[in-house]
C-alpha cells in the first residue's frame, strides 16, 4: 500500500467527542413541555425496562421520537437543532477528543462523525469544524415530523453500513475508530487501531 494514502478517522459522537450522551438534553429542549410531562409516565416501563437491560436503545429512543416529535413543525425542530449546536454543544466537548481530531486533520487525514444522534444538531456543528457526518434523521412531510426516523437509525451494524457504502476503506492508509458503547463496536471492528473510551484496544470490549 503506497505510503501516500491519507488515514481514516471515525469518531462516534455522543460520550465519545462529548462528556455524555446528548440526546436525551435534546429531546428535553426541543419536545413541547407537555408532551415531556405527559411522555415521561407513558414511557416509564420502556425508561425502566432500558436501564435493566432489557429494553434497546433504540427501541426506547423511537418510542420517544413517535411521542414527541409526530406533528411538531418541521422549522421549530430545526431551530432547537441550530440553537443546540450553538449553545449546548461547546461546553461539552471533551478537550482530548478535540485535540485528537485537530490532529488527524493536521495530518490530513479524512474525518467522519458516525452517530445515532441526529442531523438536525449535528450537521451544523460539524459543519462549523470541518467535518463529515453519517447520522439518524427524523422523516418530515409537509412541513410537520411524522413521528419516525427517517430509514434505520445509524446504531451497531447500521454504523458499519453506512461507513462502507461512502468509504473506499482501500483508499486509505490507516482506519481509526472511536467509541464508548457496544453500539459502536461494528464500527470499531472497521479499524486497524480501535479506541474505546479514550484508550486504545486490540480487543474490542463485549
Amino acid at each position: 500500500m503506497p505510503d501516500n494514502l491519507p488515514a481514516l478517522a471515525l469518531f462516534d459522537f455522543d460520550g465519545t467527542i462529548t462528556t455524555r450522551e446528548m440526546l436525551p438534553d435534546f429531546f428535553r429542549l426541543a419536545i413541547p413541555r407537555r408532551r415531556v410531562q405527559f411522555g415521561g409516565l407513558l414511557l416509564a416501563p420502556l425508561i425502566i425496562g432500558y436501564k435493566l437491560g432489557v429494553v434497546s436503545g433504540s427501541l426506547l429512543r423511537a418510542a420517544i421520537v413517535r411521542l414527541g416529535f409526530t406533528g411538531v413543525s418541521l422549522r421549530s425542530y430545526q431551530d432547537h437543532g441550530l440553537d443546540f449546536a450553538g449553545s449546548v454543544l461547546p461546553g461539552v466537548i471533551r478537550p482530548e477528543a478535540a485535540e485528537r481530531i485537530a490532529w488527524h486533520r493536521a495530518r490530513g487525514d479524512r474525518v467522519i462523525v458516525v452517530s445515532g444522534a441526529l442531523d438536525v444538531y449535528l450537521a451544523p456543528w460539524c459543519q462549523a469544524h470541518g467535518l463529515e457526518l453519517i447520522c439518524s434523521a427524523l422523516a418530515h412531510r409537509d412541513g410537520r415530523l411524522t413521528g419516525h426516523y427517517e430509514g434505520p437509525q445509524c446504531v451497531s451494524a447500521r454504523k458499519r453500513e453506512q461507513v462502507l457504502q461512502r468509504v473506499d476503506r482501500s483508499a486509505y492508509s490507516e482506519i481509526y475508530a472511536y467509541g464508548d458503547t457496544v453500539e459502536d463496536r461494528e464500527l470499531l471492528e472497521l479499524a486497524s487501531r480501535r479506541f474505546y473510551q479514550g484508550r486504545e484496544v486490540v480487543e474490542i470490549p463485549v
